[in-house]
């Protein structure tokens, strides 16, 4: 589904949203034939919920009016669902509603979501930029080392991804999507140096790493002159 959003390929995403509904119509018919709930009631609760956790859009003016930032809102959220689960429930962590079956680069922009919800977060984007650079100095150390060592390197990389995740977040960017954009423009860009290569008659595996870079560069830029 994804993927037919980004080609824009509105076809295609007819196709997957009705799979998608498919499903979800064909599960709840299973659970309203043995007496459970059917899938008006599944809209109604989900209805309910967002109105519910939502007070600053769908309730009074003054709740509308008493929020200022998205932290604000989050926080908000967070308080409504604690409270739905009420007194007697154990209280969860703050980061325990952050899923672990997450790619690992969404879960960590989800996390960064809830820390800055109650004010743990850096003021600028700008912020973010100084602590990539620091985790870059980092990382830099541990692979001058000869050889590197495999567990730090593991964990400074780690960092790393963690900050560009915020770094997204603070930018208003989703940064899987950003990703899968990146993944899909150099898959596009190497399948172009890959026709130019074979049209000419060599194979990649015959040719050095510079020859390589300028059909990259060619590949990047198609009407760029030699």
């Amino acid at each position: 589904m994804l993927e037919a959003i980004d080609r824009h390929d509105h076809a295609a995403l007819c196709e997957e949203l009705g799979d998608f509904v498919f499903e979800a119509v064909f599960l709840a018919q299973l659970e309203a034939e043995a007496g459970h709930f059917t899938i008006a009631d599944s809209l109604k609760s989900v209805a309910d919920k967002l109105v519910r956790r939502h007070p600053h859009v769908f309730g009074r003016e003054a709740d509308q009016s008493r929020l200022d930032s998205a932290g604000q809102v989050r926080a908000q959220w967070e308080e409504i669902k604690a409270h739905e689960r009420g007194p007697a429930a154990d209280p969860k962590p703050l980061l325990g509603s952050v899923p672990r079956t997450l790619p690992s680069l969404l879960r960590a922009y989800q996390i960064g979501v809830r820390a800055a919800s109650v004010g743990f977060d850096w003021e600028r984007a700008s912020d973010v930029v100084g602590k990539i650079q620091e985790e870059v100095n980092e990382l830099r150390e541990v692979v001058a080392d000869t050889p590197p060592d495999q567990a730090r390197a593991e964990e400074e990389m780690g960092d790393l991804l963690f900050a560009i995740a915020n770094l997204s977040r603070k930018l208003g960017i989703d940064p899987e999507t950003a990703l899968r954009k990146a993944n899909e423009k150099f898959t596009a860009r190497f399948s172009a140096m890959e026709r130019a290569v074979s049209t000419s008659g060599r194979t990649m595996r015959d040719m050095q790493l510079d020859e390589l870079e300028k059909e990259w560069q060619r590949a990047k830029s198609p009407r760029q002159a030699d």
